[in-house]
């Protein structure tokens, strides 16, 4: 369900932005992923893959896809030494050209207007946490055989959890982020849809790469900027993106990547050992 409004429409900045995809050996949606960005009715300055170590047929079809974009794409590739993506967030953050990053996984198909609502949320001294909808195994498999378009999956409620994510509200969005705007709610934060001013990433020195593993680099993240003095934005009822099928996550790196994020709580820690600036060399040579 997608209501139109047009409540924040004189409220989108004139700002360039960058969207940061990131991926791992998954062409399959990664092709629906970027393809979703084609379609978007405001495009990023440019795409960004950010691939964790991929191996050919993402290559090729990372080709592909810059042969028929709109907007510059570029591949951002490490080699694959297990779970970096903290990593090769930050190389991929140090070679965006925008001033204004939109993160996001490339398992996920956007809403044509994704890219519109993030840049209305844009605000200088603030960053963005958005939502995401949940799709089954059939709907997924559905979606990557090219048996229904992307806008065809609103239609297929039974198959989505979440579904209270998939409604697009300009006056719905107001309010939660009137409800929010005092709130530190670091927890609810989902590194597969957020957005980020690039010198405030570079202040907090971007994801720290000590975390190795899934789960909670992206709260960890959320707490410096916090502690830096940054506002976290909410945004619901806008950003609509739906989550395609995969199989849960190794969580075994869990229990100590919480000990860091505690860490980072207790300490008021604003800024990374390693992060984004071990990158900025590189665009300079």
């Amino acid at each position: 369900m997608v209501i139109a409004s047009c409540i924040f429409a004189n409220r989108i900045m004139k700002v360039a932005s960058s969207i940061i995809v990131s991926t791992y050996n998954r062409p399959d949606a990664l092709r629906k992923c970027v393809e979703s960005i084609f379609l978007q009715k405001t495009l990023p300055q440019e795409i960004v893959i950010a691939d964790d170590g991929s191996g050919k047929e993402t290559e090729r079809l990372v080709t592909e896809l810059k042969a028929t974009s709109p907007v510059k794409l570029i591949h951002v590739w490490q080699e694959d030494k297990g779970y970096q993506l903290a990593m090769i967030r930050n190389r991929s953050f140090a070679a965006a050209a925008g001033p204004y990053l939109i993160q996001i996984d490339g398992d996920l198909i956007l809403e044509k207007h994704f890219l519109k609502d993030h840049l209305a949320m844009a605000k200088p001294g603030t960053f963005v946490g958005g939502t995401r909808a949940m799709m089954d195994e059939e709907l997924t498999g559905m979606v990557l055989r090219g048996e229904i378009s992307n806008e065809e999956i609103p239609n297929y409620k039974e198959h989505i959890t979440l579904r209270s994510n998939i409604i697009r509200s300009g006056i719905l969005r107001r309010i939660v982020y009137l409800y929010q705007r005092h709130k530190r709610n670091y927890k609810y934060v989902f590194g597969c849809n957020m957005a980020f001013w690039k010198r405030d990433l570079l202040m907090v020195n971007g994801y720290d790469e000590s975390f190795r593993g899934w789960g909670k680099e992206d709260n960890e993240l959320t707490v410096r900027m916090q502690n830096a003095g940054l506002k976290l934005r909410f945004m619901k009822f806008g950003g609509v993106v739906y989550h395609l099928h995969h199989k849960v996550a190794d969580l075994s790196f869990m229990p100590q990547n919480e000990e860091k994020l505690n860490e980072t709580i207790q300490k008021g820690v604003t800024f990374a050992p390693s992060g984004i600036r071990n990158y900025l060399q590189d665009q300079k040579t």
